[in-house]
């Protein structure tokens, strides 16, 4: 097995128990159990425990953030720009739930400027995500309701997904895309 091939291993494993027992709970002892490889071999593709979360948050908190800058800078109508953000949720969660569990649940224990730069990251995402429905409502495209109560229930329904889609693997993508981008967007009446 290549390194790399090993240290993606390692990534997947640790994102896995992070998602069962919490970052704080699993060791490195826990990581190399479940790859059934003594603990020191570990240390030949990673350095910590840190390094690994940092991998799995910093990645996906990058490419949530390219993507919502190209969403907030194109000419699209809002209805189209939210339907990409609620696609891009869904397909990120489906692809690798225990990371958006990692995203979602264990980011505070990122260390000094990682951490600043995840929360400056999401900041800037959650800014972004108001500036398009608020320029929504201005131009008519979206009812003019609270735009803090919009964006709270849209965005905790799409950060919090991974919740529910490991139990319910059994859905497709096709028909959670199609459904929630439905209900997020028209409502269930």
């Amino acid at each position: 097995m290549k390194p790399l091939d090993r240290k993606s291993e390692i990534i997947n494993v640790a994102a896995k128990l992070f998602k069962v027992k919490g970052y704080s709970a699993v060791t490195m002892r826990d990581m190399a159990q479940a790859m059934d490889i003594k603990a020191a071999s570990l240390y030949n593709h990673i350095k910590s425990k840190q390094e690994i979360l940092v991998l799995i948050i910093i990645e996906i908190a990058e490419e949530f953030t390219q993507v919502m800058d190209e969403i907030v800078q194109s000419n699209a109508p809002t209805i189209v720009k939210l339907k990409r953000i609620i696609q891009l949720h869904i397909d990120i969660t489906l692809r690798n739930p225990e990371a958006m569990s990692c995203l979602n649940k264990d980011w505070m224990h990122l260390a000094d400027d990682d951490l600043a730069y995840f929360v400056k990251m999401r900041e800037d995402y959650e800014t972004n995500f108001r500036i398009i429905i608020k320029k929504g409502i201005e131009d008519g495209e979206l009812k003019n309701l609270n735009l803090d109560i919009v964006l709270f229930s849209m965005h905790a329904t799409l950060r919090n997904l991974f919740l529910w889609y490991g139990k319910k693997k059994s859905f497709s993508p096709k028909l959670i895309k199609e459904t929630m981008t439905e209900i997020l967007l028209n409502g269930i009446v």
